[in-house]
């Protein structure tokens, strides 16, 4: 049978560890990996996991991709399409599962795998990848990922794209280089590249963005990136550490670590935890070599705890820390502040890569109707109502040292790559 495949992708037909196929829509990815699969498939028998980090039902996999292709292919004689798997008569096997709900152990019954394919790669969290990695170990096994890329900091993109190993085959695809690129897709494109130019790139050319789709704080992330406020921010012993705490047992404990110039604020230490008591997170600070300021609760630090009889106030202030309340606003209020204090706000960039995911990430609830609500409470919104505490009480934050205001040193990008503050 002749089937075609772009130039590019032929690529995949050699072996290699692993292949990682990126870029935006149109390219023909998934597609073409399905035909390519379906067509080692018939030449030798194969046992091929596909995956992606969440599948809930069958639905939600690549198994109807697959099934579309054994029919465009004409290989309906070849391979049996059932409901949950598709096998060769050569004995090969497709089968499918998400990643998020296995685990070491419950990984290890796919034992033989010759290809894994994971769809949809920019959405693998660490925790999944590092499961699943040491898991396909046999022989001549590969591990093939295709990922419209969101973010910078997704951990697939830094772990194969940004820095990919040296037995990994990187094959960027776009809407140009796929010979077959339809026509109604093209009307689509220009569209998008008119009405939303902002969005283009990520979309039709697969760059990664600054922020995710719909994020309360897109603007001003990409403000903070485009200016070089996300640099090196060494700690300056002339200026107060103020400790801005977002309480949390199974959910994280955020604690965000905030020196305050004389117009910039700078973020020097974040830290997210969970499962961890108060005076473990005390301890860890106290270890800091920090001229310390003020620790910030939120209104629950005052609270006793029906067993202990004890709040997060009581404990902190046992470590000898100064306490304050975090005023109280509402979350929307809060929003307002933390969009005005973002443009006086750096980044340390080795400190800070977790706050800055989830301001990256922070967006409201949107339902089928496509009303906007309340933002989502996720893994991100921890780190973003920590640092929206930082914003509705930075004016409190001051530097006891018997300096006067203008003595205090204003944070410049070039004194971070000097290594001093002038």
């Amino acid at each position: 049978m002749a089937i075609e495949i772009p130039e590019k992708l032929q690529v995949l037909f050699q072996p290699s560890r692993l292949k990682i196929v990126w870029g935006g829509r149109g390219g023909g990815k998934s597609q073409n990996i399905a035909r390519i699969l379906l067509i080692m498939g018939m030449q030798k028998k194969l046992r091929v996991l596909c995956t992606r980090e969440i599948q809930k039902s069958i639905k939600e996999s690549v198994h109807h991709g697959l099934a579309e292709q054994v029919q465009q292919m004409g290989a309906g004689s070849f391979y049996e399409v059932l409901d949950t798997e598709i096998r060769g008569r050569n004995g090969t096997e497709f089968i499918f599962t998400g990643l998020a709900a296995h685990t070491v152990e419950s990984l290890k019954s796919y034992d033989g795998i010759n290809i894994c394919w994971v769809e949809e790669g920019q959405t693998v969290s660490r925790r999944s990848w590092d499961i699943l990695t040491p898991t396909i170990r046999a022989e001549g096994s590969e591990i093939w990922v295709s990922l419209n890329p969101e973010l910078d900091t997704d951990e697939t993109w830094v772990r194969f794209v940004a820095a990919p190993p040296p037995y990994a085959t990187v094959v960027q695809i776009n809407y140009n280089d796929n010979p077959w690129f339809p026509a109604v897709l093209e009307q689509e494109r220009r569209h998008c590249e008119v009405t939303r130019p902002e969005d283009y790139r990520n979309i039709w050319l697969g760059e990664c963005r600054t922020s995710v789709e719909g994020a309360i704080y897109a603007r001003e992330v990409q403000a903070t990136v485009s200016q070089g406020r996300i640099c090196p921010v060494p700690y300056d012993p002339r200026l107060k550490v103020h400790a801005v705490f977002d309480l949390g047992w199974a959910d994280s404990m955020a604690i965000g670590l905030v020196q305050k110039g004389v117009a910039d604020v700078r973020v020097i230490g974040y830290i997210e935890e969970s499962m961890h008591t108060l005076d473990w997170y005390a301890a860890k600070l106290r270890a800091l070599p920090y001229n310390w300021g003020s620790v910030y609760l939120p209104h629950d630090g005052f609270s006793r705890d029906y067993k202990s009889g004890k709040s997060a106030d009581d404990i902190l202030r046992a470590f000898n820390f100064q306490i304050k309340p975090v005023p109280s606003l509402s979350v929307e209020a809060g929003i307002k502040a933390v969009r005005m204090l973002f443009p006086r706000v750096y980044f340390d960039t080795a400190a800070t890569p977790r706050l800055l995911e989830c301001l990256k990430r922070y967006r409201r609830h949107v339902n089928r109707d496509g009303v906007v609500g309340d933002p989502l409470h996720d893994t991100y919104s921890d780190g973003a109502d920590m640092f929206r505490y930082v914003a509705v009480s930075v004016e409190s934050m001051s530097n006891e040292d018997g300096r006067s205001r203008q003595a205090l040193p204003m944070y410049r990008p070039s004194d971070a790559m000097m290594g001093t503050l002038g």
